[in-house]
């Protein structure tokens, strides 16, 4: 079994800044993608930041300049430093990984559970 698990979500002023961490435990050979996703209430589920295992990152045009990805492959960990944050970050951030020789078979996704972020005005 594969798991991931978030952390360092809260609660911060508009203009803080939040680092999310979310680390990969259990049976695999490799990560291939790591991404960060969010979810507001009401809304879609959207991509905010990814990052290959060769450092290619790729932003949602939302978080350009403000949120940095970054990995450590060797710890199966990702990191999303989140800058001037604004109201309208407020979501659930959410962690997935695509997985080579997992238990699910050769190339398979798992989520973690998610870390809420709120942004007070």
């Amino acid at each position: 079994q594969v798991q991931l698990v978030e952390s360092g979500g809260g609660l911060v002023q508009a203009g803080g800044s939040l680092r999310l961490s979310c680390v990969a435990s259990g049976r695999f050979f490799s990560i291939n993608v790591m991404d960060w996703y969010r979810q507001a209430p009401g809304k879609q589920r959207e991509l905010v930041a990814g990052i290959t295992t060769d450092g290619y990152t790729n932003y949602a045009d939302s978080v350009k300049g403000r949120f940095i990805i970054s990995r450590d492959s060797a710890k199966n960990t990702v990191h999303l430093e989140m800058n001037s944050l604004k109201p309208e970050d407020t979501a659930v951030y959410l962690c997935d990984a695509l997985v080579m020789g997992g238990p699910s078979g050769p190339l398979s996704r798992y989520w973690g559970p998610g870390t809420q972020v709120t942004v007070s005005s």
